[in-house]
């Protein structure tokens, strides 16, 4: 079982599965770690960092999430942010269930969502939520509290995050955790990469992008866990390469920024059953532990 081993390749990469949830210190778990087929019985993408047993960030939240947030026994009132990657509907599909099953439990404080702002092809993350939520004109008109704000507190409240290419920008900081987004190259998508750092740790999420942005490598530096997508193979053409990052990019962003651990993400069945190659070309540029995700993966 990967769980128990490791090994190291000839290539000199290390292979590190996951370990099982421990619910101590901070851990990221991956809820989804799927893209938006069906065939492959994945969730789509979403994750959630715990600390010291509570769930206190959730990052995107794509079909599935719900069920595996469930069984994940995590709570809706644990929460402290939501972060958005982008808003594809594999990275936001879940959004409203999740929403939805809060209502039955005991949150009496606002709740934050940060994602990025619009462009001529998408909303923003305000007028997202605003979309699904708006007590007149909301596709979910029935839960507008979650935007007016119960009786009990409990609000939610949807940040639109603006920055050049290549600009850090912190957005979040409470309770020892601080949160910082970077734009990053998704096609014609406004996308971010996400860094949490929490307990003297750092998770990074790069989300869905070509590698082709200045942010990104600044913005994993020193990781303890990058969590990167891996949704094309090498050697992909056309719109999916405009996309996604094949592994040789991956694998130069991680030794660029000397992440501690690759955790590989976003599994497409263009890329299932390639993880040996797929570790070829990221060892080339990258020597570090390499991990592919699975469904309910922790790694601590």
């Amino acid at each position: 079982m990967w769980s128990l081993l490791t090994l190291v390749l000839s290539s000199n990469a290390t292979v590190a599965g996951a370990e099982a949830c421990t619910h101590k210190g901070v851990e990221v778990q991956v809820l989804g770690s799927g893209g938006p087929e069906l065939e492959d019985k994945r969730a789509s993408s979403s994750y959630l960092i715990w600390r010291d047993g509570k769930a206190r960030l959730l990052v995107d939240a794509g079909g599935g999430a719900a069920l595996r947030f469930g069984e994940s026994n995590a709570r809706m009132e644990d929460l402290d942010v939501i972060l958005f990657t982008h808003l594809h509907v594999d990275h936001t599909a879940d959004f409203a269930a999740l929403l939805k099953s809060s209502y039955f439990g005991e949150r009496k404080r606002l709740l934050s969502v940060y994602g990025p702002a619009a462009n001529d092809g998408f909303p923003a993350t305000t007028a997202f939520v605003r979309e699904l939520f708006d007590p007149k004109h909301g596709a979910y008109q029935y839960l507008g509290d979650f935007l007016n704000g119960g009786d009990d507190g409990y609000k939610l409240r949807a940040h639109d995050v603006r920055a050049r290419p290549g600009e850090i920008r912190k957005v979040f900081a409470a309770d020892g955790i601080v949160v910082s987004a970077t734009p990053v190259a998704h096609g014609s998508v406004p996308a971010l990469a996400w860094r949490v750092e929490i307990d003297s740790r750092a998770i990074v999420f790069s989300g869905d992008t070509n590698g082709e942005e200045a942010g990104l490598s600044t913005l994993a530096k020193n990781a303890d866990v990058f969590i990167a997508h891996n949704a094309v193979p090498e050697g992909a053409t056309g719109a999916p390469r405009a996309l996604h990052m094949p592994p040789s990019v991956i694998g130069q962003i991680a030794h660029s920024a000397a992440v501690k651990r690759l955790v590989l993400s976003h599994r497409m069945l263009r890329t299932l059953g390639r993880e040996e190659e797929t570790r070829h070309f990221i060892a080339a540029s990258y020597s570090g532990p390499v991990a592919f995700a699975n469904d309910m993966d922790c790694f601590r």
